[in-house]
């Protein structure tokens, strides 16, 4: 064996999610694909879910690094706006880590768009993004995680705002907040906790496409250090919640230097 195959030995048999196993939908880039490596680093097995063919270069790099530090990794593709297709993803990490602890999905699609803009299609697309898909992500992890386990969705904090144009994002969102309330009773007796956290706005690419650059600059004043939200901002929380978070369910977290709040 090699010194760095001992280093990562040694550090999984040290590491506090060691010997556990996590889906992670959306997990190939960005926010989900850093979430993947640092449960990874943690001692994680991870099933990295990408939607389609465009990120599945994204997913083998993801791979890559979580073979790095010792852990295994699989990839699976699918539409989890197909409810079959979340059954498959949660099949597979099963089949590949003999069971499933932490579940986090961080699909999500993102429209700027007055309301009499908006187009049916437009509509039902992002309530099967955000709303749909999250609902049978929820149900099948709810189906088959293990005892103890966590379930994590990333929302938006938008839930808290007032404004205008994002009546679709933040309307697809919220119902989620009720998916995890309900779930977190129902599943309650087996130990398993399930929350949400809502980032503020993300320098991420999905975000300035939706804004001008005045309005950047504008979401960058409402919070601390005059910045947007980042995804190291929020995948310590992720691990917090898989980890030493455990007395923690049916939530929302807002994670957003001080954008919204309630």
């Amino acid at each position: 064996m090699t010194q760095a195959g001992t280093r990562a030995d040694a550090h999984r048999t040290n590491a506090p999610l060691t010997g556990k196993a996590a889906v992670v939908a959306a997990g190939a880039k960005n926010l989900g694909g850093l979430i993947s490596t640092r449960l990874a680093a943690l001692g994680a097995n991870v099933a990295i879910h990408y939607n389609s063919d465009a990120t599945r270069v994204d997913a083998e790099k993801t791979q890559a690094a979580i073979s790095e530090v010792g852990s295994k990794a699989i990839l699976v593709q699918g539409d989890l706006t197909v409810p079959a297709n979340n059954t498959a993803l949660f099949d597979a990490a099963s089949e590949a880590f003999g069971g499933v602890d932490i579940a986090i999905n961080t699909v999500g699609k993102v429209l700027r768009k007055p309301i009499v803009d908006t187009t049916e299609a437009e509509y039902d697309t992002m309530f099967d993004v955000n709303a749909k898909a999250a609902y049978f992500f929820l149900q099948n992890a709810g189906k088959r995680l293990n005892d103890n386990g966590s379930i994590i969705t990333i929302v938006t904090s938008l839930l808290a705002a007032y404004t205008d144009g994002y009546s679709t994002y933040a309307g697809g969102k919220s119902p989620v907040e009720h998916f995890t309330r309900a779930a977190s009773k129902e599943f309650a007796e087996r130990g398993i906790r399930v929350n949400n956290i809502g980032p503020g706005p993300m320098d991420t690419p999905f975000f300035y496409p939706q804004e001008t650059p005045e309005r950047v600059e504008f979401h960058k004043s409402q919070a601390i250090g005059n910045r947007l939200t980042t995804i190291e901002d929020i995948a310590p929380i992720v691990t917090f919640l898989c980890t030493d978070g455990s007395w923690i369910t049916g939530q929302t977290l807002f994670a957003n230097g001080g954008y919204t709040t309630r």
